[in-house]
């Protein structure tokens, strides 16, 4: 009886060599330390006050947060930075989706930086509807000035309030102030009512544009355009170049249909390429002739002082809203009063004056 010789089976697996470690244990450790202390009011100031982007980052999630305790340490982070903050030029950057918002800040930013310039880019992401949830890419799509050591990126979501442009930015900004930054960018979500959000917390307005993109008087623009103290034609660039000197002309001529401004000042148009930072100076030499002018008679002033009493207004309406819908009793009435309005019981008027009624009792 011959023995069959027994082979190895193919899948055997043979011991290999251990790979070390990628990360250090100890950095974990030291990692999850430092994130379970929770740094105090106090020392956040004291950090954000001598220019430390990680408090300032953590300041904002304060903000962002709607915890309570969150929100009590937050204010007192902010009373403590007013004393160091309206040092800086607020400059609003809205256009409609494509238009090159991320690549022109970018180029805009690094040119700021160049000159001496600390900038603060507040990006409004959109939220969505459905899931409630934000891409927050901004940072990514601005690799160059993310970066840069004297820039400072804060994507945020826009959540449910107006355009997501309401309280947190505005804090936002004052923090970002009191950190040093000299220049601050808010980007917008796009076209709707986040502009009316984000002019009303500005210096200076700035609209992006493209050219060839259609009737330059539609009333989706007009709004905005009356806002606006600067239209940037932007991808000014290869065969663009003919079309964006022409969309000049025709935005130059409608600016002349809207009334004189406040501030005595004309909107100006002007074009550029962003991806191949041409014409950017002009944008800066541009906001920096408006700064001039209204500083000189006294609109830069009063703009603030309205905006402040503005936001006053703002907040007590968002606090009384906050306050109505967090009311337990307000809240087993109100999926009552839903339920019967869906059903035709009662009409919505009715229903909102009787839950009205018991919150105010």
């Amino acid at each position: 009886m011959s023995l069959k010789k027994i082979h190895p089976s193919a899948l055997k697996e043979n011991d290999g060599i251990e790979q070390p470690e990628t990360i250090s244990s100890t950095s974990v450790q030291q990692i999850q330390k430092l994130r379970r202390t929770q740094p105090s009011a106090d020392d956040l100031i004291a950090s954000i006050t001598k220019g430390d982007k990680t408090a300032l980052s953590r300041a904002i999630t304060l903000i962002e947060s709607t915890n309570p305790e969150h929100i009590e340490k937050a204010n007192k982070v902010i009373q403590g930075c007013l004393p160091y903050a309206n040092k800086s030029v607020r400059i609003g950057i809205t256009g409609v989706p494509g238009v090159g918002k991320s690549t022109f800040i970018e180029a805009f930013g690094k040119y700021l930086t160049s000159i001496g310039k600390k900038v603060a880019v507040l990006a409004v992401d959109p939220s969505s509807s459905i899931s409630h949830g934000s891409i927050l890419g901004d940072k990514t799509r601005m690799e160059e000035l993310v970066k840069d050591e004297n820039a400072y990126i804060r994507p945020s979501a826009s959540g449910e309030s107006l355009g997501g442009v309401a309280r947190k930015t505005r804090e936002s900004i004052v923090l970002c102030e009191a950190c040093g930054f000299d220049t601050i960018l808010i980007e917008t979500v796009g076209v709707g009512q986040s502009e009316t959000a984000v002019h009303s917390m500005v210096d200076f307005f700035l609209l992006l544009n493209l050219a060839g993109a259609g009737d330059e008087l539609q009333g989706i623009k007009r709004g905005i355009m009356e806002m606006a103290d600067l239209v940037v034609i932007n991808k000014a660039d290869g065969d663009n170049v003919t079309k964006a000197k022409l969309a000049k002309t025709e935005y130059n001529r409608a600016l002349h249909l809207f009334p004189m401004k406040n501030s005595g000042w004309n909107p100006k148009v002007t074009t550029c390429s962003a991806i191949e930072k041409l014409g950017i100076d002009n944008v800066w030499e541009t906001i920096q002739e408006y700064f001039s002018m209204t500083k000189a008679n006294g609109y830069f002033d009063t703009k603030r002082a309205n905006q402040n009493q503005y936001w006053l207004l703002e907040t007590i309406n968002d606090q009384l809203k906050n306050h109505f819908y967090n009311n337990p009793q307000i809240e087993n009435l109100l999926e009552l009063n839903k339920k019967a309005v869906q059903n035709n019981e009662i009409s919505p008027f009715a229903a909102a004056q009787e839950l009205l009624k018991r919150y105010f009792k």
